[in-house]
């Protein structure tokens, strides 16, 4: 009898630790998958923003022809960042681009008629609406990356991530100090 009591005793903390495994497990993967649906939300609204772009510099050419080597750098700053992998490289690729935007911006101040172009103000409007989606978005990553890194870095759960090869997952960070501001479109 005693054995027996025992031994149901070995089986409930068996249980309980598989429980526990288990539902550790199954909270990792959720934050892993949260961290991937984040990152690509990001890729969603760069994919937009790298879309308005060009026809941003299209405006802006017909106005300022000679303003060749701006439109030059934006085009390559705008290649480099689509072609970025990963929040590290995206992050360093977007710092780029925003200067090079801030270029644009210098060149659209010489132009009051550009300025008051309609196809340019909605431009303005979309770009700036896109900027706000993209901090939203690069919040709402950075906050799924911090709480994964803390499960993979925390006691218990630590044990269960080293167990099954849970990574700390990269934070999105701009490099460029002047490019952690969004662009300011009031031209």
């Amino acid at each position: 009898m005693v054995v027996l009591i025992g031994l149901v005793g070995i089986a409930v903390v068996a249980v309980l630790i598989v429980v526990w495994l288990v539902g550790m497990y199954n909270g990792l993967v959720g934050l892993r998958n949260r961290v991937k649906t984040s990152w690509a939300d990001i890729d969603a609204e760069l994919q937009r923003r790298y879309d308005l772009i060009p026809n941003l510099v299209e405006t802006v050419k017909g106005y300022a022809a000679h303003e060749k080597e701006t439109f030059e750098n934006i085009t390559k700053a705008r290649s480099a960042a689509m072609g970025a992998d990963g929040p590290a490289a995206k992050g360093a690729a977007e710092g780029l681009l925003g200067q090079a935007l801030g270029q644009l911006r210098v060149v659209v101040e010489n132009y009051p008629e550009l300025k008051a172009n309609e196809n340019f103000l909605s431009l303005q409007n979309d770009l700036a609406e896109t900027e706000d989606r993209m901090n939203n978005a690069r919040q709402a990553y950075n906050g799924d990356v911090l709480q994964l890194n803390n499960k993979v870095e925390m006691f218990p759960s630590n044990i269960v991530a080293g167990m099954f090869n849970f990574d700390l997952a990269e934070f999105f960070e701009i490099e460029n100090e002047e490019a952690r501001e969004a662009p300011k479109v009031s031209f």
